[in-house]
C-alpha cells in the first residue's frame, strides 16, 4: 500500500491532503475557534503540528493499527484534528452526537468497541462514565476542556493538552512509526466510521474510505467552484456525515477555513462575524432564521413594517432573477439596488449572510416559501439531497437550475435509477463500503454491482432530469381510497408557519389524514405576548382556544394548497390536535438530527391516534418524558380535537399518470 499520490495526482487519504495543503498553502488560515469572546487563527502549517503532536501522543497510549477512536463534543478545531490524527496512525475516527444520552453512546461505543475516547468537556466524560461497566474495554479517555476534571481519578483519564506535551517531547520516538502507519494508508483504508440517525431501529456504523470521502469532496467542490478563499462556520453536529464532509473533507480538498462558533448560543453573533461564503443549514435552522425575522417586523414600527413588506414582495419577483441571469428591467434592478441598500442588505447581515456565495439545505424538505424568501434576498440557496450511505451528494442543484420541487440532478460521477416500486438507487465513488459487523444490512442495502437503495420513493423528471422526491418509500402508501398518501409532502407544507414547529400526518389505509402539531413556542409565545394572552406553561399555550383557531387556520391553509396537486390532494388533513409536549430525542420521539420516528410516536401515542380517528372532540392522556437531568416523569393532559375544512377533489392522480403527463 501507499500514501502518494495516485497517478491522477490525487493524494490518497486525508493525511496527504494535509501534507499538500502545508506545501501548497501553509501560512493561510486553516481553522479558527471562538473561545471567551476571541477568535484564535491556526494556519495549515499550525495545524499540521498539532495534529502530529497529537498523533505521537496517540502512539504513546498504545493506539494500534484498526483501533476505533471515539470523538465526542461540540465543534471544536482541536476535536477535528484528533479525528486526523486517529487516521495518521491508522486508527479510525469514530464521532458520537454530543447531545445523544448515556445510554446511546453506550450502544455505540460497545458495537465499535472502542478503546480510546476524545471527550470535549466533563459532560461528555460523564456520561462515558455512567457506562463504563457496559463498555469496560475502554482504556483511555482523553479530555480538551480541563474546567471540572481536576478531583477526578485521572488513571485511565488525560488531558489533550498532555497527551500533545507528551507528543512533542516523543517526537523522535515516535517519527519512524507514524511516517510509517502514514505511508500505509490508501483509497481503501478506511478514513471515518458514522453511525446512521436510526430512525427505525438501532444506529448502523457506515464505514467510509479514504475514496468515498476524497472523490465526494473533490467533485461537490469542483461542482460548486470552491477554493482556498471560502469560509465555512462549523456548528452542526459532528457525528453528522455533513459536518465531516463540510469541516474536514472539503476543507482539506480545498484548503478553505473552517470556523468553529464559541456556542450555539453565540451562534448567530458569530455567523454576522465570520460571514461565511459557503454556508449549509438544514431547513430547521432557515425555518427558525425567517422566524425571528417575522417576530421582530411584527414588534417593529407600522412604517418599517410596510417597507419591509413592499420591499420583499419586490425582491421575491427580481431577486432570484438577478440570481439566475435572468433579463431584468432597468427599472425593477435600479428599485432592487435601492431596497438592497435600505432594507434587504442591512437584513441579510443581520443573518450573517451578506457573503454567502454557495448555500445549501438538505435533510428534509424546505418550503418553498421559506426556500424562495432567500433566495428573493439574493443569496444562492439550493438544495442537495444525500446520505450517510453515499458521504453525503447523490444530486445537488447546479446555478440558474434551481427549483423549491426538485432536488436537483446527479452530482459529478453519481448514478441514478427509479426502480418499479419507485424507490431512488443510486451508484457512486461516495458509496459506503459497508455496515460494520452487519453483512446482512449491507447486502439488503447494496447490491454486487454497487447500486444503493435510499429508502425513498421519487422519481426523475423526463424533461429536466431533476430528481423529484415524493417521502420516505416506507412511509409512501395508500389511503383507503387509493389515493396516494404521503405525510412528509403535508408536513413540510405545515411547518412553513413559523407557528407550527413539528407535525405528524398520519392517514395510511384509512379513510382520511390526521395530524399531530407541535407549535413553536418562540413564535407562539410572542404571538400570545401581543394578544395579552397569559399561559405558564407549553402545555397551557397550545391547549388555548385562540391558539387552536390559529393552527387551524394554517392546517386549512395547507389543505388547499395540498389540493392544487393531482397526485398528493388526497393528503388533505381532515382532523388535528396540538400535542401537550414537544417530541424529544430524549424521549425517543426523534432522532438526534431531528427526524421523526414515525413507528414510535404510533406506539407511544396510540391513545390519540383512536381518538383523532374515533370522532372523540377530546382525549384524555398521559405521557412519560425524560427531564435534562435524566430522571424520568410523567405529564397527563385532555387533548382537544378540531375538524378543519378541506377541499372536495374530483380525482387523484398516481406518480406513474404524474410522470406520463409531463
Amino acid at each position: 500500500m501507499s500514501n502518494a499520490p495516485s497517478s491522477s495526482g490525487v493524494p490518497q487519504s486525508v493525511p496527504a491532503l494535509l501534507a499538500r495543503n502545508v506545501a501548497q498553502f501553509g501560512s493561510k488560515p486553516a481553522y479558527r475557534e471562538k473561545e471567551y469572546g476571541i477568535w484564535q487563527t491556526w494556519s495549515w502549517a499550525e495545524v499540521s503540528e498539532e495534529i502530529d503532536a497529537i498523533a505521537n501522543g496517540l502512539l504513546a497510549l498504545g493506539v494500534d493499527r484498526g483501533d476505533h477512536v471515539a470523538v465526542i463534543g461540540r465543534n471544536r478545531p482541536a476535536l477535528y484534528w484528533s479525528m486526523v490524527a486517529a487516521q495518521k496512525v491508522g486508527a479510525v475516527p469514530v464521532p458520537l452526537y454530543q447531545d445523544a444520552v448515556a445510554e446511546e453512546m453506550a450502544y455505540v461505543l460497545e458495537h465499535c468497541f472502542a478503546r480510546f475516547v476524545i471527550a470535549g468537556d466533563q459532560e461528555q466524560v460523564d456520561k462515558v462514565l455512567e457506562v463504563q461497566e457496559r463498555v469496560p474495554q475502554i482504556e483511555h479517555i482523553i479530555y480538551l476542556d480541563p474546567r471540572g476534571m481536576r478531583k477526578y481519578d485521572h488513571t485511565k483519564l488525560h488531558a489533550l493538552s498532555d497527551v500533545k506535551a507528551e507528543g512533542r517531547v516523543a517526537h523522535e520516538r515516535f517519527e519512524k512509526e507514524l511516517a510509517a502507519r502514514q505511508a500505509e494508508l490508501d483509497y481503501d483504508s478506511t478514513c471515518v466510521m458514522l453511525y446512521t440517525s436510526g430512525t427505525t431501529g438501532k444506529p448502523k456504523g457506515v464505514v467510509l474510505s479514504n475514496r468515498n470521502i476524497i472523490e465526494t469532496s473533490k467533485a461537490s467542490s469542483e461542482f460548486d467552484r470552491l477554493d482556498p478563499h471560502d469560509e465555512v462556520l462549523a456548528y452542526l453536529p459532528m457525528a453528522w456525515v455533513g459536518d465531516f464532509i463540510f469541516s474536514i473533507g472539503q476543507a482539506y480538498w480545498t484548503g478553505f477555513c473552517v470556523n468553529c462558533p464559541e456556542s450555539a448560543e453565540t451562534m448567530m453573533t458569530d455567523l454576522r462575524e465570520i460571514g461565511p461564503t459557503y454556508f449549509f443549514a438544514p431547513p430547521r435552522v432557515f425555518e427558525n432564521l425567517l422566524t425571528s425575522v417575522m417576530i421582530r417586523m411584527e414588534d417593529a414600527s407600522p412604517m418599517k413594517r410596510a417597507m419591509f413588506h413592499k420591499a420583499m414582495a419586490h425582491a421575491k419577483k427580481v431577486g432570484p432573477k438577478l440570481l439566475d441571469g435572468e433579463p431584468v428591467s432597468a427599472a425593477d434592478k435600479l428599485r432592487y439596488q435601492i431596497d438592497n441598500l435600505l432594507i434587504i442588505g442591512p437584513l441579510k447581515n443581520t443573518l450573517g449572510m451578506s457573503r454567502v456565495r454557495v448555500g445549501y439545505t438538505a435533510g428534509e424538505a424546505i418550503g418553498p416559501e421559506i426556500f424562495d424568501f432567500y433566495r428573493a434576498l439574493g443569496i444562492n440557496l439550493k438544495q442537495l439531497y444525500g446520505q450517510t450511505e453515499a458521504s453525503v451528494f447523490i444530486t445537488q442543484q447546479k446555478d440558474n437550475e434551481v427549483r423549491p420541487d426538485t432536488v436537483g440532478t446527479p452530482t459529478p460521477g453519481v448514478e441514478l435509477r427509479i426502480a418499479d416500486n419507485g424507490e431512488v438507487f443510486y451508484r457512486s465513488p461516495g458509496t459506503f463500503v459497508e455496515y460494520y459487523k452487519n453483512p446482512e444490512g449491507t447486502a439488503s442495502t447494496k447490491d454486487a454491482e454497487g447500486w444503493v437503495a435510499t429508502g425513498d420513493a421519487g422519481f426523475i423528471e423526463p424533461d429536466t432530469g431533476h430528481l423529484r422526491i415524493i417521502d420516505r418509500a416506507k412511509d409512501v402508501g395508500k389511503m383507503a381510497s387509493g389515493a396516494l398518501f404521503a405525510p412528509k409532502y403535508v408536513e413540510n407544507k405545515l411547518k412553513f408557519f413559523p407557528n407550527i414547529l413539528e407535525a405528524v400526518v398520519f392517514g395510511n389505509e384509512r379513510d382520511m389524514c390526521t395530524a399531530f402539531i407541535n407549535i413553536d413556542l418562540t413564535a407562539v409565545g410572542n404571538w400570545a405576548e401581543r394578544n395579552n394572552i397569559a399561559y405558564a406553561s407549553y402545555q397551557e399555550l397550545a391547549g388555548h382556544p385562540q391558539v387552536l383557531d390559529m393552527i387551524q387556520s394554517h392546517v386549512e391553509e395547507v389543505n388547499r394548497s395540498v389540493a392544487e396537486d393531482e397526485m398528493l390532494s388526497g393528503c388533505q388533513v381532515h382532523r388535528f390536535l396540538i400535542l401537550h409536549k414537544e417530541l424529544d430525542a430524549d424521549d425517543g420521539e426523534l432522532t438526534r438530527t431531528r427526524k421523526v420516528r414515525r413507528r414510535i410516536i404510533e406506539e407511544k401515542f396510540h391513545d390519540l391516534i383512536d381518538a383523532l380517528y374515533g370522532g372523540k372532540s377530546e382525549q384524555y392522556t398521559e405521557t412519560e418524558v425524560t427531564y435534562e437531568d435524566g430522571r424520568k416523569g410523567k405529564i397527563t393532559a385532555t387533548l382537544k380535537i378540531r375538524d378543519a375544512a378541506t377541499v372536495p377533489v374530483t380525482s387523484v392522480k398516481s406518480p406513474e399518470d404524474q410522470v406520463a403527463a409531463e
